[in-house]
Parts: C-alpha cells; sequence; structure tokens
C-alpha cells in the first residue's frame, strides 16, 4: 500500500467542490493542489498538510502533528 485510501478518501469528502482543486498521484502517494499549489496530500498513512510558515510553529504543538520530513530535511511550513 503506497497510501491510505481511505484517509485519501476522507480528504476527498472534506475538500469537495473547491474550486480549482486537483487530485495528483504524487510521490508514491496522492497530492491535492488548489489552482495548482500544493495545499495537503495523503503518504502512506500520514496527512501532509499546508499550514505556511506563520502558523508552523503553533500547528506543531497541536495533538498528533509532527515536521513533516520525507526526504531529511524538514519543510517548514508543512506538517
Amino acid at each position: 500500500m503506497a497510501y491510505d485510501e481511505g484517509l485519501a478518501q476522507r480528504v476527498r469528502e472534506a475538500l469537495g467542490d473547491l474550486p480549482g482543486l486537483v487530485e495528483k498521484k504524487m510521490f508514491g502517494g496522492v497530492g491535492y493542489l488548489v489552482q495548482g499549489n500544493m495545499a495537503c496530500g495523503v503518504n502512506q498513512d500520514d496527512l501532509i498538510v499546508r499550514v505556511g510558515p506563520e502558523a508552523y510553529e503553533d500547528a506543531l504543538v497541536e495533538p498528533h502533528t509532527r515536521v513533516f520530513d520525507m526526504t531529511g530535511r524538514p519543510m517548514r511550513g508543512w506538517i
């Protein structure tokens, strides 16, 4: 299993008919782009969310969040 299809379905339902939404398979998972910019995705059993650099530190103190690091180089603004 490259990604959790059940989680991906929940994300699809949550995003609904968002204008400019495109679902794209990428990096062994699935990404959700809004107006051409990746907003979130599912990789294995993880939900990846772009929160932006301003909200990054606050987001990391929320339950069940952690630094997004898929390559050994953490991506600031993503949890």
